[in-house]
């Protein structure tokens, strides 16, 4: 049997060799003379007010919404293995530091929607990811280079910055008003279709995938494909409740089982991307299960509500609180843990530091507990001195040189480049090249490139160090 696997409505777009369309007629058989003559005397009973309801107008939510939806085009570098002979191999074994990847070109697409008429745009943080240049087209045919404010690889959410005033914004609605049931609307590029709308209904609420467990997702069956990542799904009120965001597929395409994010989870991580540049996540250290009948009945509950605790981390707020492994979490200050996979999403969307009270059933009675909440960490560098110089105009992730490499180079002050995108990738520098100058001023470290970049123009000279090699490169910073 083919295992079953989640797949991210991703940015890649192939090359459509052919298209296939299809179709299904519905309708009713014509009726005969003998039965035309027949039924007055049989008058038929009018049908139930629900199936005689008119299907809801998609036209007037694509009027109305449709030219705050943008499509996201992406270039980038992906990474290829490192050939053995290339002299840059041999320098890397050398030094007894990793080998890096090399990265090849790489264009990709997706969606986004307008949130602020300043420009300011919501996506999926796997549509953004690793770009070096993201560019954001709008319905009126402009085109602008798009800067990156911040993503959140956990809950899967970007924010999006272009120069342009006076846009069209998405009106934000309730998903938590959302039923089971309801029609919605999506609106995206799949296979870079622009602005291609797609309609169905909500499946399920809630949905916990056993990759993203910090996100309450919307089921739907909207046909979700290709592109459309980052794209709104809308009420039929023209409000978007979520970013479409996920497919369940045996196959790679839509297979009527799309997910999104509630839109007041990503307005959440949209406010503190634009003021703190990052995000916190609240966690208090305990692996959680389902609370099933027979361990239900086992620990003297009546029904099968909460989370079981079946570990308790080391040195973690619940440590610190007193929690135990056996422990059933059934209530997070007032709200009531229904599921196990109800308690991570409302966890990770309290700011670290915040006492909390949990309503605990340990050994047949009910316990109050107060915590405060601790924080994810987030992702570690290489090293303390390993951030980009100045990501966003050079593109470099550099470091100082060890002592042993400093015996092995000409010259021992400069930074060696971990990692390379954006004007210094497209220059040609490399990761394992050496950075000494900057415009004929030596390197020393990387808080002094960072002054020199400052006070830099459009276009810099770097004298980098390569298979022991001195050699100028010129790059256009833009």
């Amino acid at each position: 049997m083919q295992a079953t696997t989640i797949k991210r409505s991703l940015l890649g777009v192939a090359v459509i060799a052919a298209l296939g369309v299809s179709y299904a007629k519905f309708g009713s058989q014509a009726v005969g003379p003998a039965e035309a003559i027949a039924t007055p005397l049989a008058p038929a009973a009018a049908p139930p007010a629900r199936l005689a309801a008119a299907l809801p107008d998609i036209s007037a939510i694509v009027d109305s919404a449709g030219g705050a939806v943008v499509n996201i085009s992406v270039s980038g570098r992906q990474k290829t293995g490192m050939d053995p002979n290339d002299p840059m191999f041999e320098f890397f074994r050398r030094f007894g530091t990793p080998q890096p990847q090399e990265r090849g070109p790489a264009r990709g697409m997706g969606s986004g929607f307008i949130v602020s008429s300043d420009g300011l745009i919501l996506t999926n943080a796997h549509v953004v990811a690793d770009a070096d240049e993201v560019t954001v087209k709008l319905t009126d045919r402009r085109e602008f280079k798009a800067k990156v404010i911040g993503l959140d690889k956990l809950t899967d959410v970007a924010v999006l910055r272009i120069d342009a005033r006076d846009l069209p914004v998405l009106r934000l609605g309730d998903p938590v008003r959302a039923r089971v049931g309801d029609w919605v609307v999506a609106i995206g590029s799949p296979f870079g279709f622009e602005n291609t709308v797609t309609a169905g209904i909500v499946s399920a609420k809630s949905r916990s995938l056993a990759s993203d467990s910090y996100v309450p997702f919307i089921q739907t069956d909207v046909a979700i494909n290709p592109g459309n990542s980052g794209g709104p799904l809308l009420n039929l009120e023209g409000e978007v409740i979520g970013i479409n965001s996920q497919i369940y597929s045996r196959s790679g395409g839509y297979q009527g089982v799309s997910f999104a994010i509630p839109i007041d989870v990503a307005m959440n991580i949209k406010e503190q991307l634009v003021q703190h540049g990052k995000v916190s996540h609240g966690r208090i250290g305990v692996t959680i299960q389902e609370v099933s009948q027979s361990l239900a009945e086992s620990f003297g509950l009546k029904s099968t509500a909460g989370a079981l605790i079946s570990s308790v981390e080391k040195g973690s707020p619940a440590a610190a609180a007193g929690l135990e492994p056996g422990d059933i979490i059934v209530k997070l200050n007032d709200t009531a843990i229904g599921r196990s996979s109800e308690l991570p999403p409302l966890v990770a969307n309290i700011k670290p530091g915040t006492q909390v009270k949990l309503q605990v059933w340990r050994k047949g009675a009910s316990k109050e507990i107060a915590l405060a909440v601790g924080e994810i960490p987030g992702p570690k560098l290489a090293s303390g001195d390993s951030e980009a110089a100045d990501k966003s105009r050079l593109g470099l992730a550099l470091r100082p040189l060890t002592p042993e490499e400093r015996r092995q180079v000409d010259n021992p002050n400069g930074l060696l480049v971990e990692n390379v995108s954006g004007p210094a990738a497209r220059a040609g520098v490399l990761p394992g090249d050496i950075v000494l100058s900057l415009n004929g001023q030596a390197v020393r470290d990387v808080p002094q490139l960072r002054s020199l970049l400052d006070k830099a123009g459009k276009n810099v000279a770097l004298l980098i160090e390569r298979d022991n090699a001195k050699i100028f490169v010129p790059v256009e910073l833009g």
